[in-house]
C-alpha cells in the first residue's frame, strides 16, 4: 500500500515499489508482471495512478509492454536499475518512513574550483547551494549540501522541502547514475547540533557528484549520514 499523507506522488510510490521488487529479484527478467487491477488492489490506488507508473517504467526501460500479452521485465533491467540514482525521498518510501526537510539555505554564490572541475564549469562561474537537514519519521538522519549549475536556478523558486529530483523530473531532467566516495567523520558542534547527537559521534560521510540521463553533471552532494538511525543505500 502506499502512504496517501506522503508528499511524494501516488504514482511515485507506486513505481518505486515496482522498481524495488524487480532490483530485489521478486519480478525476474523476462516475468509479467500483475495486471493493472492486481496492481491497483495490492497498491491502493487508482488505474490512472499505476498506469502512469508502468508508463513511467517502460520509458526507463525496465518494462516492456507485448501487445495481448501483458507487461514484462525488460532484459535492459539489470542495467538500468543497477544505474538508477536514488533520491533520499526514494530511499526513505523503500524503507517505510516518512520523508521531510528542513531548509537551511538557498542561495547563488561563486562556484569553488572543485565545483568548476566536478560540473564542468568556465572561470568567474557561480552556482545554486541548497543546504536541508533531512528527517526520516521526524527524526533528523542526514545533512546535505548540493551544489547545482546555474542553469538549474529555478529550483530557488521552488519547494525545497521535498524531493528536489521530483522538481528535476517536471523539467525533463534526470539523475541517472554518480560517483561517490564514502568516508567516516566525526560530527562537530554544528552538524552535532543540528543532527541532536554529541560532538565527536561518527557520520558517514559521502561526496558524490551525479549525472543525468546524458551523462552531463547535474549536481555534487556533501552528504552527513547518521548511520545509527538510517541506512542509505548507495
Amino acid at each position: 500500500m502506499v502512504n496517501k499523507q506522503s508528499a511524494i506522488p501516488l504514482y511515485n510510490q507506486v513505481l518505486d515499489g515496482i522498481k524495488a521488487k524487480i532490483e530485489a529479484g521478486n519480478y525476474k527478467v523476462d516475468q509479467k508482471i500483475p495486471t493493472e487491477p492486481e496492481l491497483c488492489e495490492e497498491y491502493g490506488v487508482s488505474r490512472i495512478t499505476v498506469r502512469r507508473a508502468v508508463e513511467e517504467l517502460e520509458r526507463e526501460g525496465l518494462l516492456i509492454r507485448r501487445q495481448g500479452k501483458g507487461t514484462f521485465v525488460s532484459e535492459k533491467s539489470i542495467k538500468v536499475i543497477k544505474k538508477a540514482e536514488r533520491s533520499f525521498s526514494e530511499a526513505c518510501v523503500l524503507l517505510g518512513k516518512e520523508p521531510s526537510a528542513k531548509v537551511l539555505g538557498a542561495r547563488v554564490v561563486p562556484a569553488t574550483q572543485e565545483d568548476k572541475d566536478c560540473l564542468g564549469l568556465p572561470d568567474e562561474s557561480k552556482i545554486v547551494e541548497i543546504d536541508r537537514l533531512r528527517y526520516a519519521d521526524g527524526d533528523a538522519v542526514l545533512l546535505e549540501r548540493n551544489h547545482f549549475p546555474m542553469v538549474f536556478s529555478y529550483l530557488l523558486e521552488s519547494n525545497l522541502t521535498g524531493s528536489l529530483y521530483e522538481i528535476l523530473h517536471t523539467y525533463g531532467v534526470r539523475p541517472s547514475w554518480s560517483t561517490k566516495e564514502v568516508s567516516l567523520i566525526t560530527a562537530d558542534k554544528n552538524k552535532a547540533s543540528l543532527l541532536g547527537i554529541t560532538k565527536g559521534n561518527y557520520l558517514i560521510y559521502i561526496k558524490q557528484t551525479v549525472y543525468d540521463q546524458k551523462d552531463r553533471p547535474l549536481h555534487t552532494s556533501d552528504m552527513y549520514v547518521l548511520g545509527e538511525k538510517f541506512t542509505l543505500k548507495i
